[in-house]
């Protein structure tokens, strides 16, 4: 028998991945990697490892669970290393749970290697702390959309009155929904809200405005997947600590100036 790792990539900056995440792409003979991961991560696999994509869009999955979950199974049984690279961390919206419980069955040893989630680590590339001592001391991570067939069980109440900063994955698509519920349910409609596209990586880019007018500006700034959304008063805090974004822009014209 080999073993299974299910290892947090990180939100995208390969620095920061875990030293020991790090390590299990290194001993791998076979990984299986997400679409978010970032892919300078996969130079650091041996030579002879295979890499396969298991890369999932909105509405469209190159591979489903069940068969990713054979295919841990099948290559472990073959007495392979297996490490299944995961964006973010494998037990946040990951199913790495799923995963796990998978591997367990089949009797195959395995271990869980944590990565940091997105709903930390993008908004603190962008200049905002989750939680605050004057903004905000609880904090709740939500998915944007729901298992399908399945009816709304996220209890609205509590979020908008009993929630002081909400972090949403995959929010973009159910944004008008989001922002009805939140407000029907008390959440102030001058609340602070942040968009951050492509979180830690390079390209990240973030939108501020406030609930009311959340749907109108993901449609003029043109807000897609894959885009964390913090709604909270924290939000505010960007305009004084915002340092990625600003970072990129020095390096960029530094580039530039070297080049010439």
């Amino acid at each position: 028998m080999g073993k299974v790792y299910l290892v947090g990539a990180g939100p995208g900056d390969p620095e920061l991945i875990t030293v020991k995440g790090l390590k299990c792409i290194q001993e791998a003979d076979v990984i299986l990697y997400d679409r978010l991961i970032n892919k300078e991560l996969l130079a650091h696999a041996k030579p002879d490892a295979e890499l396969i994509y298991c890369g999932k869009l909105p509405d469209y999955h190159l591979l489903q669970q069940d068969t990713i979950n054979h295919f841990l199974v099948k290559y472990a049984r073959k007495g392979k290393v297996v490490t299944r690279l995961k964006g973010g961390d494998p037990f946040v919206f990951g199913r790495g749970g799923e995963e796990a419980e998978a591997v367990a069955k089949a009797g195959i040893e395995f271990e869980i290697v944590p990565g940091i989630t997105a709903g930390v680590a993008a908004p603190a590339y962008a200049g905002i702390p989750v939680t605050h001592r004057d903004y905000g001391s609880s904090f709740a991570i939500i998915t944007g959309h729901r298992k399908e067939g399945e009816d709304d069980s996220l209890k609205w109440a509590a979020l908008a009155k009993g929630i002081d900063t909400i972090a949403i994955y995959m929010g973009v698509k159910n944004l008008p929904y989001i922002q009805q519920k939140l407000i029907e349910n008390g959440k102030t409609p001058d609340t602070p809200v942040a968009f951050i596209h492509w979180g830690t990586f390079s390209e990240q880019k973030t939108v501020v405005c406030t609930l009311q007018t959340a749907v109108e500006t993901a449609a003029r700034d043109n807000i897609t997947n894959p885009s964390l959304i913090i709604i909270g008063e924290v939000v505010k805090m960007r305009e004084k600590i915002s340092w990625f974004e600003q970072l990129n822009a020095k390096e960029q014209k530094l580039l530039v100036s070297e080049a010439f």
